[in-house]
């Protein structure tokens, strides 16, 4: 349920309104917006008597709200969540890239790349430190090493960084990182999303690849129930009965999260598509379809990298991708 209360109304008014809730048995969520302040009941809200709360003086409207994932619910959140990741913001209407290695091979294979990225336009520098693989004979990243890495790219170039993290007793390893990646495989993984809720970093939250948008919506959930409202909404791609793609990119995805919630949302047309040449043609749809940004995968030889080769790009086709979806959000 959510109460939208009539301009004008007290600091003092809100606060006895919350108390009378919160006696109700129920949690308050308070959002104040540019034109609207909304409190919204999170817990059991059957047994309050919505007439009555309409019939309060600074109550404009009551509304019960069926969808189970709350804190993430536009409805209770008007205004798009916007991040602050250094001196990058995302979800304020800029158009934000993450782009860099699958894998974090070396130092100067992390450097060089970052370099690169940075100078085509990319805002922040993504880098795999910790792998999860299909395979257990597969490289499975460098760990400890390669964050270390990734965070001398960070003071090389200035770009933010971000890495996916698979447990949680590494959090200690990923002080200096600033957007925690939650991988497909990660994403109901419940305790890991409790305890990145129980931090203050952002988390990039990636679609499971057999997961409904709901689904996806509800481990946002997990993360902002336990404190964290910094979440950033991810689309990876989801396993259909297609098996020309590695994956099939749901465009339609990204005005449905936008119409869902007010949480940034992030286009990842390599693992989507897995093929290096589908990359930009489903970096413009996304882009285009209103993401907040993308992540794409970049190497300086793909076909020598450790993982993921095939859907990296070159450093030159990274530029024309860049190029490709600037005019195409500056259209927009």
């Amino acid at each position: 349920m959510i109460a939208i209360l009539k301009k004008g109304t007290t600091e003092n008014e809100i606060k006895e309104l919350t108390s009378w809730f919160e006696e109700q048995g129920v949690r308050c969520h308070l959002s104040k917006g540019d034109y609207q302040t909304i409190i919204g009941l999170i817990g059991d809200t059957s047994h309050i008597d919505t007439e009555l709360v309409e019939s309060l003086d600074m109550i404009e409207s009551v509304r019960r709200i069926s969808e189970p994932f709350k804190k993430a619910n536009r409805k209770f959140h008007p205004d798009n969540t916007v991040i602050k990741v250094g001196n990058v913001t995302i979800g304020d209407g800029s158009f934000n890239v993450m782009a860099g290695p699958c894998s974090i091979e070396s130092e100067t294979q992390i450097i060089e790349i970052a370099k690169a990225v940075k100078a085509a336009g990319a805002t922040i520098l993504r880098g795999g430190a910790f792998k999860p693989r299909t395979s257990p004979y597969a490289f499975q990243g460098l760990h400890e090493e390669g964050i270390k890495y990734l965070i001398e790219a960070k003071e090389e170039t200035g770009l933010p960084v971000i890495t996916e993290i698979m447990d949680a007793r590494h959090l200690p390893l990923f002080e200096d990182v600033d957007i925690l990646q939650v991988g497909a495989r990660n994403m109901q993984n419940f305790e890991l999303l409790k305890a990145l809720g129980e931090t203050d970093k952002p988390v990039l939250l990636k679609r499971g690849l057999s997961s409904t948008l709901t689904e996806l919506l509800m481990s946002a959930e997990y993360i902002m129930a336990s404190g964290n409202p910094n979440v950033i909404l991810c689309e990876r791609g989801i396993r259909t009965f297609e098996t020309a793609t590695r994956n099939t990119l749901d465009v339609s995805a990204v005005p449905v999260l936008r119409e869902l919630s007010h949480l940034p949302i992030i286009v990842d047309p390599s693992h989507a598509t897995g093929v290096a040449r589908y990359v930009k043609p489903m970096a413009m749809c996304g882009t285009a379809a209103g993401a907040d940004g993308l992540e794409i995968e970049v190497h300086t030889n793909p076909k020598a990298a450790l993982s993921d080769g095939a859907q990296s790009l070159t450093p030159a086709e990274f530029e024309d991708l860049m190029q490709a979806v600037a005019k195409i959000h500056a259209a927009l």
